[in-house]
C-alpha cells in the first residue's frame, strides 16, 4: 500500500487508472481509526477496483475552542489498519498542501447545514464541504462513502454532489458500535471509565423511542421517551430531534422514515449518533 501526500504524486498515481476504466472508491477519514472506518474501506472495496483512503485532519471543520490540537494522530497505525483493510493507497497531505498560500475559497450550503451540527458547530460544514470538494478534485473517485453515525454530514455532501453535478456516487454505510452499543467514534478515547458508562444512555434513549414507535407516531412522546432515558443518566443533550430520514426536514408524524439524532457533551467530549425509525 503506498502513502502519498504531494497532489502531483497521487494524481499520477490515479488519473491513469481511471482512463483503464478502473472504477475509484474513496473513504475519507481524519485519521485515529477504529473498525467503523474500516468498514468503510470494506463497503468502497465491494464497489470499487481500487480504493484510497485519506487521513487529514481538516483544521477548516474546528471550531475555535474545539479539539484541533489535541485530536488523537496516528499515521503509522492507521495505515497498517488499512493496508490490512484492502486499502490501496492513501493520501496523507498537510493542511500546507490541501490549503496552499493564498487559498481563499470556501463551500457553503444554504439549507442541508442548519440546525443540528450546523447549530451548534458554526462553520463547521463549510469546512467540510470545502475540504471534501478539493479531495473529490484530487482523487476523482467513482464512489466515496462515509459513514451514517455522522447523518448531517452525509445529507450535507450528498447535497452539494447532487447541486454542483459530481461524477461521484455518494454511499452511506451503517453505523458500527461496539458490543455494548456505544457507536464507534475517534473521540471515544477521550472518556473516563464513568464517562463511558454514562454515554451508553446515549444510544440506549434512541432504542427505547425506536421501540415505542410500534405504539405512537407522534414525535413529541418519541422525543419524550429518549429524553428519559438521557435524564436518568444527568445528560443535557445539546440536541434531540426527529427528522425526515432523506431531507432532514422537520416533521409532524413519523409515519413515513425518519431518523432520531441526538449530540451531547459527556464530560469535555462531544459525542453524536442517530437511530433510523422505519415504518
Amino acid at each position: 500500500m503506498e502513502i502519498i501526500e504531494a497532489v502531483d504524486e497521487v494524481k499520477a498515481r490515479l488519473r491513469p487508472l481511471g482512463r483503464q476504466g478502473l472504477r475509484i472508491g474513496f473513504v475519507p477519514t481524519m485519521g485515529a481509526l477504529h473498525d467503523g472506518h474500516l468498514s468503510l474501506v470494506e463497503e468502497a472495496r465491494r464497489r470499487a477496483d481500487v480504493v484510497v483512503a485519506s487521513i487529514f485532519v481538516n483544521p477548516k471543520q474546528f471550531g475555535p475552542n474545539e479539539d484541533l490540537d489535541r485530536y488523537p494522530r496516528d499515521l503509522a497505525g492507521d495505515a497498517d489498519k488499512l493496508a490490512r483493510a484492502g486499502c490501496d493507497l492513501v493520501f496523507a497531505p498537510t493542511p500546507q498542501v490541501v490549503y496552499p498560500d493564498g487559498f481563499q475559497t470556501l463551500v457553503r450550503l444554504d439549507r442541508t447545514t442548519g440546525g443540528l451540527c450546523g447549530d451548534h458547530r458554526p462553520g463547521h460544514f463549510d469546512g467540510v464541504t470545502t475540504v471534501v470538494l478539493c479531495l473529490f478534485e484530487i482523487l476523482r473517485p467513482d464512489v466515496a462513502v462515509f459513514g451514517e453515525k455522522d447523518y448531517q454530514q452525509l445529507a450535507v455532501i450528498r447535497a452539494m454532489a447532487r447541486d454542483l453535478h459530481l461524477d461521484v456516487s455518494i454511499v452511506g454505510a451503517p453505523i458500527v458500535r461496539e458490543a455494548d452499543g456505544l457507536a464507534m467514534s475517534s473521540r471515544n478515547v477521550y472518556l473516563s471509565d464513568e464517562e463511558r458508562s454514562r454515554a451508553l444512555a446515549l444510544h440506549r434513549a434512541l432504542f427505547a423511542a425506536r421501540d415505542r414507535r410500534s405504539t405512537t407516531k407522534d414525535p413529541r412522546e418519541l422525543l419524550e421517551t429518549a429524553r428519559g432515558v438521557l435524564e436518568a443518566a444527568r445528560i443535557t443533550p445539546e440536541y434531540l430531534e426527529l427528522r425526515d430520514a432523506e431531507t432532514l426536514a422537520n416533521v409532524d408524524d413519523a409515519r413515513d422514515e425518519t431518523v432520531m439524532l441526538v449530540a451531547a457533551r459527556i464530560g469535555a467530549t462531544r459525542l453524536i449518533d442517530n437511530v433510523r425509525l422505519r415504518p
